[in-house]
């Protein structure tokens, strides 16, 4: 299984690198869009003028049939959230996620927000996502310094216990890697398992991706089959980014500064491509 682990040039991780800019580009459009009134389908239309605009697809719309460019989540929503009618109010938590391709190659990232800012919102639900960023930074970190897939998901668990030990850790969803398709081997575990995966190798290109709730980690899946939510109601967040693995060191090709600020107090340096 592991012999099918796609392993990018560096030319084809500059390309990825585009992707990951139209990405991030159009993930902090829709986050411009999340006002109080605004519509989550308001919001997926921000995003989808950033791609189209940008001169990229969207690997979002259309896939399995999902009809949006992002998928825009709120509150109890823990991923694949279908833009529609709902009405975002002051406070709403929104963890959007979107891709874009750029010449055959795929970004894929994720970010959680608050309507009217963190000022507006509860600071335990703020405390979630912060969380659930972090987490994420030490599963890339573990990227860039582990031997096999499995420690980045080893490092998101440990670090999420270290900072709040009473938040769930969502098992059901995880990571994956990317590149000439959006969702591709290796999976990407969200935390420690025996199976510790391939190893680590230059060209390798994953989406690390964890999520965490405020209270059980069951979820359920709506009879839309694809708007997943907490069946406690608990709120809920998601952050991703993509990151390429290259003989030099890492990067992370959603990041606009490829990661440097974020993965400084782990003693990791992004090394890009140029």
């Amino acid at each position: 299984m592991f012999d099918s682990v796609e392993l990018k040039s560096d030319q084809q991780i500059r390309t990825m690198r585009r992707a990951g800019l139209v990405t991030r580009a159009a993930l902090e459009a829709a986050r411009a869009a999340c006002v109080p009134g605004a519509t989550t389908s308001d919001i997926d239309a921000a995003g989808a003028k950033v791609i189209a605009d940008m001169g990229a697809t969207s690997n979002f719309k259309g896939y399995h049939g999902f009809p949006g460019t992002l998928c825009v989540s709120v509150n109890e929503v823990v991923v694949h959230g279908i833009p529609g009618d709902r009405v975002l109010e002051q406070g709403d938590m929104v963890s959007i996620d979107g891709g874009a391709i750029v010449d055959g190659l795929h970004g894929d990232s994720a970010i959680t927000v608050f309507v009217g800012g963190e000022e507006a919102a509860d600071p335990a639900h703020v405390r979630i996502s912060r969380t659930t960023e972090e987490i994420m930074w030490a599963g890339i970190a573990a990227m860039a310094t582990g031997r096999k897939v499995g420690e980045i998901g080893a490092a998101i668990e440990e670090r999420a216990q270290q900072l709040a030990p009473d938040l769930g850790l969502i098992e059901d969803f995880t990571g994956h890697g990317i590149g000439s398709q959006m969702h591709m081997e290796p999976e990407v575990l969200n935390y420690r398992a025996k199976r510790m995966g391939p190893k680590l190798k230059p060209g390798m290109c994953l989406a690390i991706e964890p999520m965490l709730v405020g209270g059980d980690i069951e979820t359920k899946t709506l009879n839309d089959d694809w708007t997943v939510v907490t069946v406690d109601g608990a709120r809920a967040s998601h952050w991703e980014h993509s990151v390429a693995r290259h003989a030099g060191g890492i990067w992370v090709l959603t990041a606009p500064d490829g990661g440097a600020e974020r993965l400084r107090p782990y003693g990791v340096a992004p090394v890009p491509l140029d």
